[in-house]
């Protein structure tokens, strides 16, 4: 039988193979070396920002922050694949996971981890905000009505932007457009 070891928490927090970090309202206050490098800076750049840093715009803050809300109000947990920017400006596909600490307040605390999805899906078009808000959700298989009342849009305007979308990524159909957006091919070394 082997000796049981003592746990150390800090240790398997800092080397844990996914970005991991400690929140309250919104605000990082411990994170591991995985998500600054992850994000492409140091972890002291991070600690003590808003999660906005990590956004590509702050109306994608906003919109994720009251989706979460309802998320975690209802299911206890919140998980969704969006686009994140890192430090040098650089957009990526990133699984987001997080837990809220106290019931009835997701953003009071909350720990989180992130995954980079860039070996797998290369984000290569420019995409506007509102875009990258409806490929996240179209991802996750939300209808466009779904998506308008989620985001507060008409149907047509959620349409208006996915034939857009479409176009940009030479798709002749939504589920060719939900494909190119999961399997967008890695660029070349």
């Amino acid at each position: 039988m082997l000796p049981t070891l003592p746990i150390d928490f800090e240790k398997i927090f800092q080397d844990a193979p996914v970005g991991m970090c400690v929140s309250q309202n919104r605000v990082i206050q411990v994170c591991n070396e995985y998500l600054s490098t992850m994000f492409a800076c140091l972890s002291e750049d991070l600690i003590g920002q808003s999660f906005q840093v990590l956004y590509p715009s702050a109306g994608e803050f906003e919109h994720t922050g009251e989706r979460i809300v309802t998320a975690m109000n209802a299911l206890g947990y919140y998980s969704d694949e969006r686009i994140m920017k890192r430090a040098n400006n650089e957009l990526f596909w990133c699984r987001v996971t997080g837990r809220g600490l106290l019931r009835g307040d997701p953003h009071a605390a909350g720990i989180w981890t992130f995954v980079d999805l860039s070996p797998t899906r290369l984000l290569s078009t420019k995409f506007t905000p509102r875009e990258r808000e409806i490929s996240a959700l179209l991802v996750e298989g939300k209808t466009s009505k779904l998506i308008a009342r989620q985001l507060d849009l008409s149907p047509r305007t959620v349409e208006m932007h996915r034939s857009k979308l479409m176009r940009k990524l030479n798709a002749s159909n939504s589920s060719e457009l939900v494909q190119k957006l999961l399997d967008a091919p890695r660029a070349k070394d």
